[in-house]
């Protein structure tokens, strides 16, 4: 029985930010458990490329559907495009966010507005489209991308702490409300992970008290997503509702 509980064969995941760093590494994950996958961003020649990836030998199926998550009309026909794909979304992902360090005295309205459409609104809209048809079958698992920075921060970081702390908030609530139909609703909380988005805003001295920050003593690769994803994706995580999962190398374990 136990090899099974991580089979995702019959399963289709749709995954948001697909088309690299964590989200392309959590789609390849379940490609490989046996899902049929959908990945999602705003670069069509990235999705081409990152879909060759993640299905080569897998034997499994997917496409790739370009969508700005920016824009609320685009996150609701995303669900109905990948709806009409497959016939159905057992595993939804919400990965895709944005992250645009402001210290508070000088947020702009703008970039407030892009942060919590991207990071918070995008995926509620997304559940929304997609929750009635898990529940027609009673099975389904919705899996935010949070951030260790949901649960603490650092300087400059108010949207993207707000936004990440929100989405922690939003899965709680419905976890509770969609228990009865067979879905879990769970968190991953990333710490530092080698990809292009804390990479872009760090210097090399910010990287490395980052990596030893943690408990491991390094940043952690994409493809240590896999694990985690997998676990709250599948049966053997049928249990597991309403959490937060750190996947932080031990980084928040540490007070000095």
């Amino acid at each position: 029985m136990s090899e099974n509980l991580f089979n995702l064969e019959g399963r289709v995941a749709l995954v948001t930010g697909g088309s690299r760093g964590l989200g392309k590494a959590m789609a390849r994950a379940f490609a490989e458990a046996g899902a049929d996958v959908i990945i999602s961003s705003r670069n069509e020649s990235e999705l081409k490329a990152a879909l060759s990836e993640i299905l080569d030998g897998t034997g499994s199926r997917g496409v790739y559907l370009t969508a700005d998550l920016m824009k609320r009309s685009d996150s609701e026909a995303l669900g109905r495009k990948a709806l009409e794909k497959f016939g159905r979304i057992d595993i939804l992902v919400n990965n895709a966010g944005t992250n645009i360090p402001e210290p508070i005295g000088e947020v702009d309205d703008a970039n407030w507005d892009r942060s919590i459409e991207l990071n918070l609104t995008a995926g509620m809209v997304l559940s929304r489209t997609l929750v009635g048809q898990m529940k027609e079958r009673n099975w389904g698992r919705i899996i935010y991308i949070s951030s260790i920075m949901g649960l603490a921060s650092k300087e400059w970081r108010n949207s993207y702490s707000a936004t990440k702390s929100a989405v922690i908030g939003l899965a709680k609530a419905s976890a509770l409300e969609l228990a009865p139909f067979g879905i879990t609703v769970n968190c991953i909380a990333p710490g530092p992970f080698l990809t292009e988005l804390p990479l872009g805003l760090l210097n090399d001295e910010q990287k490395k008290v980052a990596s030893d920050r943690t408990a491991l003593g390094r940043w952690g690769n994409p493809e240590e997503m896999a694990g985690p994803a997998l676990l709250l994706a599948s049966d053997a995580g049928s249990y597991i509702t309403g959490s937060v999962l750190l996947v932080d190398g031990g980084l928040l374990s540490k007070t000095f």
